[in-house]
């Protein structure tokens, strides 16, 4: 028997008094041994029963070695015998979460569909094969349909396994149509909190629902198409009131009556997913026409005021009193040729369907400039106008550094504006966003690109900020 103990720091600690019963327990052992020998000794047989009793406590004595120190009721006094104890006497069910659990140190987030029989069995082979692979399930979704269940995963696995691993233990396992791609931390929000925000979203702003479509839906293009187009003509094809599925493509009524169309062809879409497209759809089309009532004051360097605020339908005759005091010109540089019909144009660009708009009006209430920002399916168009008096101010500088910051909230990559190559007005106001640009010119049209991936160092403004009111 040991007789010293450890400490919580690690040092002995000598306890005297089990030093004294053991010396007790010592001297009383050796006076029964005197007094045995003593009356079995003297007999006939006494040497024999003597070295008998010698053999069984020797083999008592070691067997009892033996079995402590395989069945030893103390704990490892190392981590690696504590993760061999507990893989003993675990199950099945923890073998598997062990296995199933991430190793430490870098690790990868990925989003995975794949299309399972619908029998039973199929999804636990597949989850088996990813436990193999020491892969973490952290949500997963099913959805039935008629030829099979598309099971979509988010996984989390070791830093040093690529997609190609996963995907060849998931086809192993019976997995079939097997599309996976990186995710970031944004995917770990549960689809249910991640719908209802984006339907917060929507509600809150017209403007958002090809925003908040293409985040329920990842990489796909959105197009918004008028029931009548701006510049004449026949539009799209009705839809059914439910819309419609075509495997990679989705067509949807719009609430102002055109088609919403989402296309996505490196994976089809869900039944699910077309569901809750449809939902948010419908959710726009009830709440109606609405934008944001928030607005900034704003001090010319000549110190007259200005205000800058978004802009909807509902300043359709105030947008076409400026586009009748603008000059010939000036039409010419924005639209790149004559406006035949002003009316039509404006009801287009200053819809909430098709994307923002922010205008400039005076401290009389009339409005000088608009500046548009354009859904044009996966990319952003950036449009200016600014009335003849009001130019060379900075008021289109202003509008368009706003409209690019909208653009970054959004999420999007880049922004273009296409202008003639004589508007060196635009082309100022680009430069002056200090982002990479490109340069595309064609025929005396030029298409200037603003890459928005780089981090965005927002210029200040050369106005004053002088109050911010509802």
């Amino acid at each position: 028997m040991s007789d010293v103990t450890r400490a919580k720091h690690g040092r002995p600690v000598h306890h005297w008094r089990r030093d004294i019963i053991e010396l007790a327990a010592l001297f009383t052992a050796v006076a029964v041994a005197d007094a045995v020998a003593n009356l079995i000794g003297h007999g006939p047989d006494g040497p024999a029963l003597l070295l008998v009793s010698a053999a069984a406590l020797a083999a008592t004595a070691g067997f009892h070695t033996w079995w402590a120190r395989r069945h030893g009721h103390a704990p490892p006094t190392s981590d690696t015998g504590a993760r061999h104890r507990s893989q003993e006497q675990a199950g099945p069910s923890d073998r598997t979460r062990e296995a199933a659990a991430p190793v430490a140190g870098e690790s990868t987030l990925w989003r995975m569909r794949t299309t399972v029989k619908d029998e039973p069995g199929s999804l636990a082979a597949l989850c088996t094969a990813l436990a193999g692979l020491r892969v973490d399930i952290l949500s997963l979704q099913t959805h039935p349909l008629a030829e099979g269940t598309v099971d979509e995963f988010l996984l989390r696995t070791p830093g040093g396994l690529s997609a190609a691993e996963i995907t060849r233990a998931v086809s192993v396992a019976g997995g079939a149509g097997t599309w996976i791609e990186r995710a970031d931390a944004h995917d770990l929000v549960d689809a249910p909190t991640r719908v209802l925000g984006l339907a917060t979203r929507t509600a809150l702003d017209a403007a958002e629902l090809p925003l908040a479509l293409r985040q329920l839906l990842g990489r796909c293009t959105i197009r918004s198409l008028p029931a009548v187009p701006a510049g004449g003509g026949r539009g799209p094809e009705p839809v059914p009131v439910e819309g419609a599925l075509e495997e990679t493509v989705m067509r949807l009524r719009a609430p102002e009556g055109g088609v919403i169309t989402v296309e996505r062809p490196y994976l089809p879409f869900t039944p699910t997913e077309f569901a809750r497209a449809r939902a948010l759809v419908e959710l726009d089309a009830r709440l109606g026409s609405r934008v944001p009532r928030s607005q900034d004051v704003l001090t010319l360097p000549e110190g007259k005021d200005i205000t800058v605020r978004r802009a909807d339908t509902g300043d359709l005759v105030a947008a076409k009193e400026m586009h009748e005091r603008c000059s010939a010109g000036t039409l010419r540089m924005r639209y790149h040729g004559p406006v035949g019909d002003a009316d039509r144009y404006l009801n287009h660009l200053l819809s909430p369907r098709f994307g923002r708009t922010l205008a400039v009006q005076t401290a009389s209430g009339r409005v000088v400039g608009l500046g548009h920002l354009l859904w044009d399916g996966d990319e952003t168009e950036v449009a200016l106008l600014v009335e003849d008096a009001w130019q060379r101010r900075g008021v289109g500088s202003e509008l368009l550094r706003r409209l690019v910051g909208m653009a970054v909230e959004a999420g999007c990559e880049s922004v273009y504006a296409v202008t003639q190559s004589s508007n060196t007005g635009m082309v100022a106001a680009m430069r002056g966003l200090g982002l990479p640009l490109d340069y595309q010119v064609e025929e005396g049209t030029l298409v200037i690109t603003a890459r928005l991936a780089a981090p965005l160092i927002e210029p200040e403004s050369a106005l004053g900020v002088t109050s911010e009111a509802p």
